[in-house]
């Protein structure tokens, strides 16, 4: 029972979970050439070993897992299959769940930036006609939020003469693009607009805004409505 023990472990797990980690560590790394070509000769190594394993089986009737006067080399064998296996964890982790859980965060940023200046640039307020601008500009870029700000301008001046103020909340938003430097995020509104002496005037607004990553922080580019067809 020992022996079938050791053997099981040594002789059989070991080399298959040093296979199977150089295996899963190509597949992370989607193949590229020059490990097709490590990953090759290294599982050609390990076969080898297995082969002449098991001929010493034969032969001598020990083998790696059994010869009681080769600790070292079980000790050995053991060592690589472990490196294996903690370079497939490393590689998996840095291949497969960094930028997965890096795509889950920015995705949440860019989603809550867009909701923020959509419903920031949809609101205005004639006792402080640029706060709302003004707070749609600090998510900006330095070059789009002075433009944005003069495109505004001229419609600030009219809504305050009108005494008009306008509110408007996120009904809904959603990436349509993502990748690490670039983004664009549809958001959907309810905006409210008041005038004295009328009722409120209620609209469902569609922009598409349009952001990028600069210095590991996203900003946005562009903030456009989204016409219908």
């Amino acid at each position: 029972m020992r022996n079938a023990w050791r053997v099981a472990v040594f002789d059989v797990i070991a080399p298959l979970a040093a296979i199977a980690a150089l295996v899963y560590i190509g597949v992370a790394l989607a193949w590229p050439l020059w490990w097709v070509s490590a990953c090759s000769v290294l599982i050609l190594l390990i076969v080898e070993g297995v082969i002449v394993n098991v001929v010493l089986a034969r032969r001598d009737g020990v083998t790696v897992g059994t010869d009681d006067d080769g600790p070292g080399l079980r000790l050995a064998v053991t060592a690589i299959a472990t490196a294996a296996i903690v370079a497939a964890v490393a590689v998996g982790y840095l291949k497969w769940t960094v930028p997965d859980r890096t795509l889950r965060a920015d995705t949440d940023e860019v989603v809550g930036i867009a909701s923020s200046i959509a419903e920031a640039s949809a609101t205005f307020t004639p006792a402080s006609p640029t706060a709302s601008i003004d707070r749609a500009a600090e998510l900006m870029s330095p070059e789009r939020a002075e433009a944005f700000k003069k495109e505004f301008a001229t419609v600030a001046r009219d809504l305050t003469k009108r005494n008009v103020s306008a509110q408007a909340e996120t009904v809904s938003a959603g990436v349509e693009a993502i990748g690490p430097a670039a983004a664009s995020v549809a958001v959907v509104l309810r905006g409210t607009q008041s005038t004295p002496g009328k009722p409120p005037d209620t609209a469902v607004l569609a922009l598409r805004v349009t952001l990028s990553k600069v210095d590991g922080r996203w900003l946005v580019d562009d903030v456009s409505p989204i016409h219908s067809r």
